[in-house]
């Protein structure tokens, strides 16, 4: 627990120190200027889809760019070396990106729209959201060494990622939506603004669940595979 509260508050620092923190804010700032003058009923629909949006960039995004700095200044080298285990290095990152873009995105909802949404549902959908693709972002960038060869397949995953918008604005509905992945919590996330049926919400939080246990097994994984065992060490 003492590895995990130190390699946090040591996470938070590095994403404050190279401007992660006010990228974000800079980030909410424009949003909110320009969404607050919809009508509330547009809004309803508009900010599931935004949040959404919007999430990849403070979770996919800055993980990719934390692990590559990290690559590049050879500390993520340093890990095997060290008592931390993979899995309080992936539950540090996800932590400390899960509650910057909670703060970041629930800071939007209240000044763009105001409090009357649902507030269960929507830190439950936006952090499901955040842990996905923190998770996700991980483990597709820590094949990679560089921006460059990262940006083509992080933009391939990204389109992949915004399937269910498909299905969100209904130009074109099919069950297939629901085998996907983040389906799940966007649906929660849309229940903290419009009603969705029962079964909705209770496929959501499973769906979600289960998805959350393969993306930490596949993200641990990839630890393993291009941290550890490259290195020549095993843990």
């Amino acid at each position: 627990m003492n590895r995990l509260a130190s390699t946090l508050a040591w996470d938070v620092r590095l994403q404050l120190r190279n401007g992660f923190y006010y990228a974000a804010a800079f980030t909410a700032l424009i949003i909110i200027l320009v969404f607050s003058q919809l009508p509330l009923a547009e809004m309803k629909w508009v900010l599931p889809a935004l949040l959404f949006s919007n999430l990849m960039v403070g979770t996919f995004y800055f993980v990719a760019g934390l692990v590559l700095l990290e690559k590049a200044e050879r500390t993520l080298d340093a890990q095997i070396v060290t008592p931390l285990r993979p899995g309080e290095y992936l539950a540090s990152k996800t932590l400390s990106l899960t509650g910057l873009a909670l703060a970041e995105n629930l800071l939007i909802v209240w000044l763009a729209y105001g409090a009357d949404f649902r507030f269960l549902p929507a830190m439950g959908g936006m952090a499901l959201i955040s842990v996905f693709y923190t998770l996700l972002g991980f483990a597709i960038v820590i094949r990679y060494d560089s921006i460059n060869e990262y940006l083509l397949p992080s933009f391939i995953y990204m389109l992949l990622i915004q399937l269910p918008m498909i299905d969100y604005f209904e130009l074109w509905q099919n069950w297939i939506f629901y085998l996907h992945p983040m389906q799940a919590p966007l649906l929660l996330l849309k229940a903290a603004f419009l009603p969705i049926p029962r079964w909705e919400a209770v496929y959501g939080i499973l769906y979600s669940a289960l998805w959350t246990g393969l993306l930490m097994k596949w993200s641990r994984g990839a630890f393993r595979r291009f941290v550890i065992t490259r290195e020549g060490g095993l843990r």
